[in-house]
């Protein structure tokens, strides 16, 4: 698989809508503990918002949007709550395929499966195959994933299969490897719930991707959420290492060329 743009090798086009959006989905909890609920019940309500988020990315024509489900420390929770997860990913997934094929979503999951119930491994491979084919958008979801993990598990892959190039690996050796190989690295990371970081969420990916916090709890988040966070980005300048002035510059040869081509 040939490696992407690198955002730290290259320039990427930028646009006024960001092609690909990754999410942090937090505050289930919070907003179920506001209405004297069960953990269980924010999460649910935290499907619908996915649900609603994937319907919002369709119509701004935003073709890539990961969403961060479960990381690998999210195993340390309370048992009894990390079992209700796995029972509502199961039941998201059966439930919710069909529908991302009929509206022409491509669904995958990336990061270690070996660590679910056979038959979520099972929904979540057939949900794959299903929609191998659909292009309207991207939608990945990450569980018991870490970035420090794919970093690790795409520098084992690289050995393995150069031993021979150990001394003379470069980035796009890497980075092929990595789970989200064949996706841009995200113009715009969201993380609802009010913290500032992004614990361990696609920490190759996110080299260069603009950051945008809410304090809104996932549950609530829509699509007029996401034009909020939209309109955040498109107030930034994106340099990538250059200066306002280059970048004013590049802007002007553009609309020279431009206003040529209209003569």
């Amino acid at each position: 698989m040939p490696a992407l743009l690198s955002s730290t090798r290259e320039v990427p086009e930028v646009g006024n809508i960001p092609k690909h959006v990754a999410i942090i989905m937090d505050g289930n909890g919070r907003w179920a503990k506001q209405r004297y609920l069960p953990r269980i019940a924010g999460h649910k309500q935290g499907v619908e918002a996915v649900r609603g988020t994937i319907r919002a990315c369709i119509e701004k024509g935003i073709s890539y949007l990961t969403i961060f489900a479960f990381s690998s420390e999210n195993w340390r929770r309370p048992a009894e709550e990390v079992k209700l997860l796995m029972q509502l990913f199961l039941t998201a997934l059966e439930r919710e395929v069909s529908s991302l094929h009929e509206n022409g979503v491509r669904f995958r999951v990336i990061g270690d499966l070996s660590k679910f119930d056979p038959q979520i491994v099972d929904c979540v491979r057939h949900g794959e195959m299903l929609t191998a084919n659909n292009t309207r958008l991207y939608f990945t979801v990450a569980a018991n994933y870490g970035g420090r993990w794919d970093i690790m598990q795409a520098v084992r892959k690289m050995i393995a299969q150069h031993p021979d190039l150990a001394a003379d690996f470069d980035e796009p050796d890497l980075s092929r490897h990595l789970a989200m190989a064949d996706a841009p690295e995200p113009d715009l990371f969201i993380r609802t719930g009010g913290e500032c970081r992004i614990s361990n969420f696609l920490l190759w990916q996110l080299a260069y991707t603009e950051l945008y916090f809410t304090d809104m709890l996932w549950p609530d988040f829509n699509a007029a959420a996401l034009d909020e966070a939209i309109l955040s980005y498109q107030k930034r300048e994106r340099r990538f290492g250059r200066t306002s002035e280059q970048l004013a510059g590049q802007q002007a040869t553009r609309n020279t060329i431009l206003g040529e081509n209209k003569i």
